[in-house]
């Protein structure tokens, strides 16, 4: 659905700055708590929390992110589940969040009215109030997110960690996430980082959004790089290996685990705790002066990368 209109009358102009930010805050409903814990304050009004803090930000940009092809509402809810999956890489879960949006007068009512309904859903369903943002006027269409989360518990696990030895795994499937529309349809995986999270084998943890050869490397440790089995990479539904290593927006997670670890105890404990997500080992971290018999190395392939031609 285009989000704009020539028509004046159907369109952000004919309300303003203010009664869109009434409107905003009628759309997102029970999500968005009153005053001053909410909309309404120059601030939000926070409580504090005894665990550990995180800051994320992530946006969805027309004709980036999505296009006309997309409903309003997935794309909104988008916004929100893209955040979500930064948390879940570090075992986190959601407290707070802000909306800012630069749009262009054009953009129809109908259009961001849907959007909201559509991140308000969403925040609804993960139970992350929406508690502020802003408003300004560009001359296309484009909303960041700004969340605030905590630990889910004692841990939160970061990039760095892993060891030369470590085995890497990760959840669900890879590739194609544009065609089968994954990309606005997956789940962030925020039990499941928590999981990880209270895993003492587990070292290290990325959510892969730019690609499995793109988000690779962040876990390496100095001096080694990852080592993959490329039939051991679980593809989603007509995805190749050069998709599943290169498309990216998948949203899953890429874990490093302890080299002495019992798998097969790992494996079990997962399967009980997640029977419907899948989890595969998918290669280990080597130096990268040995060869692993049976295995590529990603560093030939490229994921997607911002601002690169």
């Amino acid at each position: 659905m285009n989000p704009f209109t020539r028509q004046a009358a159907r369109s952000v102009a004919s309300l303003g700055e203010e009664r869109l930010i009434d409107s905003l805050r009628l759309w997102l409903g029970e999500s968005s708590p009153p005053p001053p814990r909410g909309i309404g304050d120059d601030c939000a009004v926070l409580r504090p929390s005894r665990r550990i803090q995180l800051l994320t930000v992530d946006s969805v940009i027309y004709g980036r992110h999505f296009d006309d092809r997309a409903r309003p509402e997935d794309a909104g809810a988008k916004l929100l589940k893209r955040n979500l999956s930064d948390l879940a890489a570090m075992g986190a879960k959601p407290t707070a969040a802000v909306v800012a949006l630069t749009l262009a007068p054009s953009v129809t009512l109908d259009w961001i009215e849907r959007f909201y309904r559509g991140l308000a859903a969403a925040a609804t369903r993960y139970k992350v109030p929406i508690v502020g943002g802003d408003v300004a006027q560009s001359e296309g269409f484009a909303a960041i997110l700004t969340l605030l989360g905590e630990a889910a518990g004692p841990r939160i696990l970061t990039r760095k960690g892993a060891r030369t030895g470590d085995w890497i795994y990760v959840t669900g499937q890879l590739g194609a996430s544009l065609q089968s529309g994954h990309h606005f349809r997956f789940e962030p995986r925020l039990a499941e980082g928590a999981w990880f999270a209270r895993r003492r084998e587990v070292r290290s943890m990325i959510d892969l959004s730019d690609g499995l050869a793109k988000d690779l490397p962040a876990l390496a440790p100095p001096g080694a790089e990852g080592a993959l089995f490329s039939s051991a990479i679980p593809r989603r539904r007509g995805a190749g290996l050069k998709a599943a290593l290169c498309d990216g927006e998948d949203y899953e997670l890429l874990v490093s685990l302890a080299a002495r670890a019992d798998r097969a105890a790992f494996a079990r404990s997962w399967r009980q705790s997640f029977p419907r997500t899948r989890l595969t080992c998918i290669g280990r971290f080597v130096s990268r002066n040995k060869t692993l018999p049976g295995t590529i190395r990603p560093g030939e392939y490229r994921g997607y990368e911002h601002l690169r031609r």
